[in-house]
Parts: structure tokens; C-alpha cells; sequence
């Protein structure tokens, strides 16, 4: 009998499991037919590139070469952009999008694993990979400038790179814009308190409330203890988290199950980077920039308040300056709301930059 009961209940808890993964073969299938490009002035690749001394995933993908060209500096540290093709597909229509797994961070995490990034993770090692990056694509395009789009953490580098390198990019666009200033503005962290509060975690905030206000006092496990009770104390942004984020991994046709599990051990693995990035001061870095600035931000970004991005942006000067808010979206607005992300580009950034580059060799 007890042997009936085992292989029934086995039978019907596999039947779900069965129909999940079923649902999750068709999706990513119709994801790569998505992703599909067929133009025969368009452009498709996804390599690992050797950059730094270790083969690292870049991916360089557009409709038409004559499109500028956009060059992502994703977040985390360690959470890669590779993940979200599909929900930005429509992005490869009017540029040329470019995508790298930095070291530590998704598909050139996956491909080694810890041994094969070379040591840990470092601000000034991730600066130098991205100049190297920047010019591989140049290169690679046969074209003068880029776009730069960095977001979240990926804002920190991208600062100092439009900032010490306007003769590589033709404009700088910030998204989920982190400005640190060495602990001088706790709104986050006390907006943070106040959510943990109204939730009756009195725990989490006693932990909160022990940490002090300044990141650059932190320990690795309090950053990361911190940046985990900020987010998941947002419906919003967990709401992203959830269905955006591990919606668009579990079905992107890039990630199997093992890329999958890689991902997370890299953000573990690229914790080391905030050691040297949390006594960070964007203001001490300078608010002068030789090229065109604009941040679009999520209305109700809860980790890179957007009332703080605006103050930097209003120091900013530019050439050119743009502010949008994109409503209905905290953190991680430009893949919550592709399509709005999108518009903004095409409406502040497209007209500005133009590309004329060479038919790419083979």
C-alpha cells in the first residue's frame, strides 16, 4: 500500500513539474525566433571576446549596421544584461545594441566559473575592461563613438568613462542612476527603515538601524544583506524582480538550468567589487561633461531614488542635458518598461548621434 501512495504521489507531483518545464521549451523557443535577424544589412553576434586577459561574452546585435550604436554597462555588480534579449528586441530595430558579461557577471561567469575571471572582482579592473571593451566595439563597427547606456551599478563606472573619455561615446544615457556620496544622502536608506517598519520586521530594522546610514562603513554582508531589504521591501521592485528579471532568465533561450544556477553564484562571486566602490563620491568626481547627459529613471526607484538622481543631473553640466522619469516602474525601469525606454531614446538620443561606419568584416 505504502508503495501505491509513493508512486501516486510521485505520478501527480510530476505531472506539474512536466507541464512547467513543457511551457518553458515552447517560450524559449518562441524566443529565439524572436530573435532571429534575417536583415541582410543587419548584424548577429554572440562570441567571447578576449578582453582583459580572459575570454569574456559580448554580444552585438541590430537590424541595420548603420544604426547607432548602443553599448550597455549592466548592474549588479554581477547582474548581466544577457538575460533580457527578448524584452528588448524592438530596441535592435533602430541601433545596434551591444551587450558584455563582465567578468564575474553572467555568461563569462558560466563559461569557467570563479577560476576563469582571473581574481577577484575589482572597480579599477572592471574600468580597464570596459575601455577595452568600448574600443573592440569601435573597432569591431567601424565607427567613432558609442551611446553609453550604464544602469545601477554599471552607472558608477559609466560616470568616470563619459567623464575621462568623451572622444569614445557620443552621449551618455544613466538609467536606475546610483550617485554615491559617501553616506551624506540616506533618503534610500531611510525610506528602507520606514517600509521594514510598517511591515512589522523589527528584526530587519534593529540590523538596519546597527549598520549606520553610510555604505562605505558596511562590511561585504551588510552591502549585501542592505541591498537585498531594500528591494524585496518594495512590492514594486520585487514585483520586477520576479517577473522581469527571473521571468526573462527562466525563459531566455541563452540560459539553461546550469547558466541559470551560475548566474546567482556570479553576484555572489562579484561581491568583492563593493569593497572598493562603497566610499565612492560621484559629486567629488566631477559634474562637467564634454558630451550629451541624460538619465531616464523609474518614478519610484527605491534603491537609486530618482529625486536624488535629479539633483545630480540639474549639477550636470553637458552640451546637451535630458531628465524623463518613466512612470510606473522602480528599479529596473528600462527592462520593466522597454517600450517607454525606447521612446525616450528615440525622441532625446537618436537625433543626436549618427553613425557611418564601414560594411563590419566577416
Amino acid at each position: 500500500m505504502i508503495g501505491v501512495i509513493l508512486t501516486a504521489t510521485t505520478a501527480a507531483l510530476a505531472a506539474p513539474v512536466a507541464a512547467l518545464f513543457g511551457h518553458r521549451a515552447v517560450r524559449r523557443s518562441a524566443n529565439a525566433a524572436l530573435m532571429r535577424i534575417d536583415s541582410p544589412t543587419g548584424i548577429d553576434e554572440q562570441r567571447f571576446v578576449r578582453i582583459g586577459g580572459i575570454e569574456q561574452w559580448i554580444s552585438i546585435r541590430g537590424e541595420d549596421r548603420a544604426n547607432p550604436v548602443l553599448l550597455e554597462i549592466h548592474g549588479g555588480p554581477g547582474a548581466a544584461s544577457s538575460p533580457y534579449g527578448a524584452r528588448t528586441r524592438e530596441w535592435e530595430r533602430h541601433f545596434t545594441l551591444v551587450r558584455w558579461d563582465m567578468r564575474g557577471a553572467g555568461l563569462t561567469f558560466a563559461r569557467g566559473g570563479a577560476a576563469a575571471q582571473g581574481g577577484p572582482v575589482t572597480f579599477d579592473r572592471l574600468y580597464e575592461d570596459a575601455l577595452e571593451v568600448t574600443r573592440y566595439v569601435l573597432d569591431r563597427m567601424r565607427v567613432d563613438r558609442v551611446v553609453l547606456v550604464p544602469s545601477s551599478f554599471g552607472t558608477v563606472l559609466g560616470l568616470r568613462l563619459a567623464r575621462n573619455h568623451p572622444e569614445l561615446y557620443s552621449a551618455y544615457v544613466g538609467t536606475d542612476q546610483n550617485v554615491p556620496e559617501a553616506g551624506r544622502d540616506t533618503s534610500a536608506y531611510r525610506a528602507t527603515l520606514e517600509r521594514l517598519r510598517a511591515a512589522g520586521k523589527t528584526k530587519r530594522v534593529a540590523e538596519i538601524e546597527a549598520m549606520g546610514s553610510d555604505p562605505a562603513r558596511w562590511t561585504r554582508a551588510q552591502r549585501t544583506s542592505y541591498a537585498k531589504l531594500c528591494a524585496g521591501s518594495d512590492p514594486l521592485t520585487l514585483d520586477t524582480m520576479k517577473k522581469v528579471i527571473l521571468g526573462s532568465m527562466w525563459l531566455s533561450p541563452l540560459y539553461t538550468l546550469g547558466r541559470i544556477k551560475a548566474y546567482f553564484q556570479a553576484q555572489a562571486f562579484s561581491e568583492t567589487v563593493t569593497d572598493g566602490a562603497a566610499g565612492f563620491d560621484g559629486w567629488a568626481d566631477g559634474t562637467r561633461f564634454e558630451i550629451p547627459f541624460f538619465v531616464f529613471q523609474g518614478a519610484l526607484d527605491v534603491i537609486t531614488p530618482a529625486a536624488r538622481a535629479k539633483a545630480y543631473f540639474d549639477a550636470v553640466e553637458a552640451p546637451v542635458k535630458g531628465f524623463e522619469l518613466i512612470e510606473d516602474a522602480s528599479h529596473f525601469a528600462w527592462i520593466r518598461r522597454p517600450d517607454r525606454f525606447l521612446e525616450l531614446l528615440l525622441t532625446h538620443v537618436r537625433p543626436l548621434v549618427t553613425t557611418t561606419p564601414t560594411p563590419a568584416v566577416p
